[in-house]
């Protein structure tokens, strides 16, 4: 095996993919900071969900298929685990009922990990899980700069007589000041209960790049934007699997078509490997609804592939490059 960090998965040369217990990428399932990068953690609300439920399935259905993922981005020319080192934190014990239990247990088990300086790379569950991830990553960070590629807003103040819902997390985050809104961005909208959603958006300070949009400008413009958007200010990036198209990932609980592929996707996210991201989650896989597991799958790339950027910035800040 190649000279890898502290924390690293186990060598598939050696050790058949489809034998052990599962974790993410089969890395080591412990609860530690030293010598850690980054830390995968598992969300299992769906509790905030409006209309299909069962996300709450989602940590273990994409760390089944992360069995499949490579220790090296071809696309970065780059083995990841010589730069970084991570391990799989296992799952917040969440409760199945109280939306607002399950989220304070994030934030209680989230800000020790961001407070030792591991990047956490969350898997939903619903999208409200992304609030208490800001909660925990603003104590330590301050207000961040959000990277947000779904094709809804989730910029609501009520859904469906709820003000706590996986429609309405950012406009908390943006109340209680969570968010640097002046270099926020929302890729991918298409979903939208009326044209005055995104006017609302972008009222509160966002640049929201609809669907249509983003396909008429083409990905390298888009991505170009976005760092633009974000610059030098830290950043987090959540990630709606609704994003993508249904015809590449299907199994998620509001679906909306004209989205992008699962090619495309992963072309624009790499776009972004320069922003100094401090935590990422991959929101609202609903794996009943995609007995072929390709959404899992795609989850579990979109994480691969953020984790291969931290790899490529900490090559990049070894070797005393700036650009």
């Amino acid at each position: 095996m190649a000279e890898y960090k502290k924390y690293h998965p186990v060598d598939s040369s050696e050790v058949s993919r489809f034998c052990g217990i599962r974790s993410f990428m089969r890395l080591p399932q412990l609860q530690a900071t030293e010598g850690v990068d980054f830390g995968i953690l598992g969300l299992p609300v769906d509790t905030g969900s409006t209309f299909r439920t069962g996300s709450r399935f989602a940590p273990a259905a994409i760390r089944e298929m992360s069995m499949m993922l490579r220790a090296a981005s071809v696309n970065l020319d780059i083995d990841i685990f010589k730069y970084v080192s991570g391990v799989d934190y296992g799952d917040v014990n969440v409760s199945p009922c109280d939306l607002q239990k399950a989220h304070k247990a994030i934030e209680l088990g989230l800000r020790p990990i961001v407070a030792a300086g591991v990047v956490p790379v969350c898997f939903g569950g619903d999208h409200s899980v992304t609030l208490p991830e800001l909660r925990a990553v603003a104590a330590k960070h301050g207000p961040v700069a959000l990277v947000h590629l779904d094709a809804h807003l989730d910029t609501y103040d009520i859904e469906n007589g709820d003000t706590l819902t996986h429609g309405t997390p950012f406009k908390i985050a943006v109340d209680e000041g969570l968010i640097d809104t002046a270099h926020s961005i929302q890729v991918g909208v298409r979903g939208i209960f009326s044209t005055d959603a995104i006017r609302v958006s972008r009222d509160m300070g966002f640049e929201v790049i609809p669907a249509g949009e983003l396909r008429e400008e083409g990905l390298d413009r888009v991505g170009a934007r976005i760092n633009r958007r974000v610059g030098d200010r830290k950043a987090f990036l959540t990630f709606d699997i609704d994003f993508v198209d249904p015809a590449y990932a299907p199994g998620t609980g509001t679906i909306e078509v004209g989205g992008v592929t699962s090619f495309e996707a992963l072309y624009l996210l790499r776009q972004t490997k320069d922003i100094d991201y401090v935590a990422c989650d991959v929101v609202e896989v609903l794996p009943a609804f995609d007995p072929t597991q390709i959404t899992a799958y795609m989850a579990g790339c979109v994480a691969h592939e953020f984790i291969a950027m931290m790899a490529y910035r900490k090559r990049k800040a070894a070797s005393g490059h700036s650009s």
